[in-house]
């Protein structure tokens, strides 16, 4: 008996460690903000071909969020609703300095305006509209308050001496929803991202008044931004995660993965193929860098731009809030 009761005890303490040693494999559940695709590519991660990857499902596994932009995201960071948001310079700031967060930047997940890419172009209704002074007094469309659309056309109209709420209205529209907005007249400037403005162009009847590029140059426009303890408590996984996404990087740009890539997009988009063919992860694209590096640099002028135009009132030390090192271990482990 005292032979069996050791062996049930045996067998039990086997088992607890087996439960313990499941629980601790549990893969880490990254919940990451989206706003649109496929310039944000967090929602394309979980529909690109599991055998690109080598880590997805073992050491983590992404939830991919959508929020309309940088602001929401930003709250939901403050809230723990999410991990990491597809933020925005403007919401970096004011996360640390409005909401007192200890925030870092781990990947660039897009670059707008980088000359030889494309940039978000702002169009109005032709024949209302010739040059920007006609829009004084009109409705502008964003898709966020305080994210890179929401600064350049404040930088924009800044340099005409215009601020928002007196010399014109912003009003937030999802972006699927900008053009037809700016067609029923409900605002008179939107931000056509592709493959809108080439729908625009098509049917006709919209002027284009302005790019990114000409209104704040290139910009480090998204990047993953998350909670430096959240960060630091997960980064192993975070590890894993970058090096399977510069994989995925690769598969995106690959000329042999095209009609697969565009299906993926077509997929998440719920619109056709065809209307990303000429452009989705070409040059006629915002830029993403392969290694998914963060530009410090660019940062640093983007933020000290938007203080010297009044849309932020302090700025930041950007090299204290941004942590490289974990895409940097991630990229030498595949060589790059």
């Amino acid at each position: 008996m005292k032979i069996t009761r050791n062996l049930v005890s045996l067998a039990a303490g086997i088992a607890a460690v087996a439960l313990s040693a499941g629980a601790s494999a549990e893969p880490l559940k990254i919940r990451i903000q989206w706003s649109v695709a496929p310039a944000h590519i967090t929602p394309l991660i979980t529909q690109a071909p599991k055998e690109i990857y080598k880590h997805y499902g073992k050491s983590y596994v992404v939830e991919p969020i959508r929020m309309r932009g940088s602001g929401p995201a930003l709250q939901g960071i403050a809230a723990n609703e999410l991990d990491l948001g597809g933020m925005s310079i403007q919401a970096l700031v004011r996360g640390v300095k409005r909401a007192k967060l200890d925030l870092k930047v781990i990947a660039q997940v897009m670059s707008g305006g980088v000359k030889g890419y494309g940039a978000t172009e702002f169009y109005a209704r032709k024949g209302e509209i010739t040059k920007l002074e006609d829009l004084k007094g009109k409705v502008i469309a964003v898709n966020a308050l305080g994210s890179t659309i929401d600064a350049a056309v404040q930088a924009q109209f800044g340099r005409l001496g215009w601020k928002p709420g007196t010399d014109y209205q912003i009003v937030e529209v999802r972006f699927p929803a900008m053009l037809p907005a700016l067609t029923s007249k409900r605002v008179d400037l939107a931000p056509l991202l592709t493959p809108f403005n080439l729908i625009a162009k098509k049917k006709g009847g919209v002027i284009k008044m302005f790019n990114m590029r000409e209104a704040l140059g290139a910009t480090e426009t998204l990047q993953w931004i998350g909670r430096a303890d959240w960060i630091a408590k997960n980064r192993a996984a975070l590890v894993d995660f970058l090096e399977d996404n510069i994989r995925f990087r690769t598969w995106l740009y690959d000329p042999k993965n095209r009609e697969q890539v565009l299906a993926t997009v077509a997929k998440v988009t719920k619109r056709p193929a065809k209307n990303y063919a000429s452009w989705a992860f070409t040059n006629k694209d915002n830029y993403r860098e392969p290694n998914a590096l963060v530009n410090v640099g660019r940062m640093q002028k983007n933020v000290d731009d938007l203080v010297r135009l009044g849309i932020l009132k302090e700025g930041i030390e950007v090299k204290k809030h941004v942590d490289l090192s974990i895409v940097k271990e991630a990229a030498a482990r595949i060589g790059k």
